[in-house]
């Protein structure tokens, strides 16, 4: 299994609506969005590729209180950094983010993750 698919897979069972990048307009609250923001690239002296990849992922928890959003990213923190798919280590704590239109309160946090290629 990929990371992404053990990636949303795993955010699922703390959030039923996941999603990559962005939620569909009209998506009821809370979900959970996620996005890539690179990596380090993995390579052996040869060039040639390791068997592991490392992935910077933001993980988004959006909701209709600042309290909800907050509880959801740190039952996601808890739940990657407990997971045996990967090795998830948080990269700082979360930022509160609010989106005036349509009013929407935001935790997003940032992770370091290991796991196989």
């Amino acid at each position: 299994m990929t990371m992404e698919a053990s990636l949303h897979a795993l955010l699922k069972t703390q959030c039923q609506r996941v999603f990559p990048d962005v939620a569909p307009q009209g998506t009821a609250r809370p979900y959970v969005t996620w996005q890539g923001l690179g990596g380090e690239a993995a390579r052996f002296l040869d060039n040639t590729a390791a068997d592991q990849r490392n992935t910077l992922l933001q993980i988004n928890a959006w909701s209709t209180t600042r309290m909800e959003a907050l509880s959801l990213i740190r039952q996601i923190e808890d739940a990657l950094c407990a997971s045996g798919a990967f090795i998830a280590r948080p990269e700082g704590e979360a930022l509160s983010v609010y989106e005036d239109d349509p009013q929407l309160y935001g935790c997003v946090q940032r992770f370091n993750v290991w796991s196989a290629r």
